[in-house]
């Protein structure tokens, strides 16, 4: 089993900058993928950044430009700086990992979520 424990999230003016983290423990022998999605209110859940193992990443429109995602693979961790928010980008932000375990079997997990909210 893995756990996925986000972190960074809270109430930012429109303008500000955040910095979400995410770390993954548990049975783990490698990540192959690391993304965060986003569930604004009354919205579906939709792609913000994704990064694989390599380093390649991949940025819904929206965002690019003013977020960056970031892994550190030594520590399992995913990151993601938010700069010059705005209020369409609140919502709550999910972390997802696509785990390979020791015993070789593949898994996605998925974070409980922190909230962004950005109002002045």
């Amino acid at each position: 089993q893995v756990q996925l424990v986000e972190s960074g999230g809270g109430l930012v003016q429109p303008g500000g900058s955040l910095r979400l983290s995410c770390a993954a423990s548990g049975n783990i022998f490698s990540i192959r993928y690391m993304g965060w999605f986003r569930q604004p209110p009354g919205k579906e859940r939709e792609l913000v950044a994704s990064i694989i193992s390599g380093g390649s990443t991949n940025y819904a429109d929206s965002v690019k430009g003013r977020f960056t995602i970031s892994r550190d693979n030594a520590r399992d961790t995913v990151y993601l700086l938010m700069k010059s928010l705005k209020p369409e980008d609140t919502a709550v932000y999910y972390c997802t990992a696509e785990v390979v375990a020791i015993s070789r079997a593949i898994t996605n997990y998925w974070g409980k979520g922190t909230l962004v909210t950005v109002s002045s």
